[in-house]
């Protein structure tokens, strides 16, 4: 039987071009033949890319990944001059901002004033670029979603967003729910830069500070159904754990304040995975308990720090080279320019066939 897996995608604006060329790579390398790939989990962009390889796989399409690289380098980044003009002044003023060169304003997105301005900067640019919702239409045929229904089919999407009414994490799940460009939308809706997205009684900003990516979902039955619990989970990661040196620079320290934030939300979830094969490994479940959970042997998963003690259970991550994580400022969240984005998609590309690698060392140890 093929090893089963769930692919998690953690959130990142822009950065989570990243993760377009890891799935970009994993597709090309063959996962879809050699593996049954039973869920894709996401938050916020790693949402964007998880659900763009859902449908392409929903479809049957060769290749898998054309579907997202075509969303990252078409519809999402600047073509004409003043798309290029206006991402060039956005992370400019940004970064002067994050540096203190220029003073903060804090302008809410339900502003008047900014939806004039907003709309006034992006005159001539192609919809697709200026909103992101017709991006997402132009790559994903929602009225065919819709005629599908709820689809109790592998792999099983899981979108992460947090409930700005109720206070509750929300998943979207597509056995559950038909899955609508506002799911999405709801994932990705950064407070200070997106309205939420209302639906039905709640409306939802974007999970990364709660729920990147909703990792733990992808292992209980409730979410994603009986037999799709995975062997292993995959886990395409954008915030990166450690860090060298202190930020001292306003723009540095908001950097790793929101590193920290999405990664301990993970960490915690991992945690609780780990508490349960490790019950596993010590033979602690009863056949009661065993047939409730429906996860009859610890899940391969991956290792939270480098230094925490090893165990027989732990996988790699695929996450960006060192040397990116420091050559990256938090801009780079915004810059969707040829340059920064092509950067990232062929560091996704590198690290991700270097996790196929590592992994198979692994899992070839630990087997014998």
């Amino acid at each position: 039987m093929k090893t089963k897996i769930a692919i998690a995608c953690q959130g990142g604006g822009a950065e989570t071009a990243f993760t377009a060329g890891a799935l970009q790579a994993l597709f090309e390398a063959g996962i879809d033949k050699e593996f049954e790939i039973v869920s894709l989990g996401g938050t916020s962009g790693g949402a964007v890319c998880a659900s763009l390889i859902w449908y392409a796989l929903q479809n049957g399409e060769q290749p898998v990944w054309q579907r997202l690289l075509d969303f990252w380098t078409e519809s999402n980044r600047p073509k004409s001059m003043q798309e290029h003009l206006f991402n060039q002044f956005t992370v400019t003023w940004s970064r002067m901002v994050g540096r203190g060169y220029m003073p903060t304003f804090e302008v809410s997105p339900y502003s008047p004033v900014a939806k004039f301005l907003y709309d006034m900067a992006t005159t001539f640019h192609r919809k697709t670029f200026k909103d992101f919702e017709e991006a997402l239409k132009a790559h994903i045929d929602f009225d065919r979603i819709r005629d599908w229904g709820p689809l109790d089919k592998r792999p099983v999407l899981v979108v992460g967003a947090a409930g700005v009414l109720s206070g509750k994490l929300r998943k979207f799940v597509s056995r559950q729910e038909v899955i609508q460009v506002e799911h999405i939308l709801a994932s990705c809706a950064v407070p200070n830069i997106f309205p939420a997205v209302k639906i039905g009684d709640d409306a939802y900003w974007d999970g990364l500070f709660a729920d990147n990516p909703p990792i733990a979902a992808l292992v209980r039955p409730i979410y994603v159904g009986e037999g799709n619990i995975p062997d292993e989970i995959w886990m395409i990661k954008i915030e990166p754990t450690s860090r060298r040196e202190i930020p001292t620079e306003p723009d540095d320290i908001l950097d790793r304040r929101k590193q920290m934030e999405g990664n301990c939300a993970y960490f915690n979830q991992l945690a609780a995975m780990m508490l349960v094969n490790d019950i596993h490994v010590w033979g602690g479940f009863t056949p009661e308990l065993l047939k409730f959970l429906e996860w009859e042997k610890p899940v391969r998963m991956p290792k939270p720090y480098d230094e925490a003690p090893d165990k027989p259970y732990f996988i790699p991550h695929i996450e960006m080279s060192p040397e990116l994580y420091e050559k990256i400022d938090w801009e780079a969240k915004l810059d969707r320019g040829a340059e920064n984005i092509d950067m990232l998609m062929e560091d996704g590309r590198k690290r991700a066939r270097e996790f196929l690698n590592a992994r198979k060392r692994v899992v070839c140890a630990r087997l014998g």
